[in-house]
């Protein structure tokens, strides 16, 4: 089976890298197992930021989200990641997805066109 490489959209690299250690290791196993066509043990679809956009949810002791777009060919892109303080996801957590994703597309528009 192939692995597609992860590709990072805006500071997504940064912010997951500023993730304690725990919930680095979590991201990285996740991401691992979207890489290979498997789904990670704990997402939920974001359709609030677009289609195709996931939610890896990590648990530990504190909340952590990564949003990711799988549905490419070519890579799987990670849009945005960060700790959740609340219930709700932040607005503008959604409102960075969104636009990242629309980043992406532009920039996918623009290498096939």
């Amino acid at each position: 089976m192939d692995l597609k490489p992860l590709a990072f959209v805006g500071n997504s690299l940064e912010d997951l890298r500023a993730f304690p250690v725990d919930a680095r290791r979590r991201a990285g196993f996740e991401l691992d197992q979207v890489q290979r066509g498997l789904s990670p043990t704990n997402s939920k679809p974001m359709t609030s930021i677009g289609s195709g956009v996931f939610e890896i949810r990590i648990h530990t002791g504190a909340e952590h989200r990564v949003f990711y777009v799988a549905k490419f060919q070519e890579a799987v892109y990670v849009l945005h990641a960060f700790e959740k303080k609340q219930q709700r996801t932040p607005k503008r957590a959604i409102e960075l997805g969104r636009e990242r994703l629309s980043e992406l597309l532009a920039q996918r528009r623009m290498n096939q066109g």
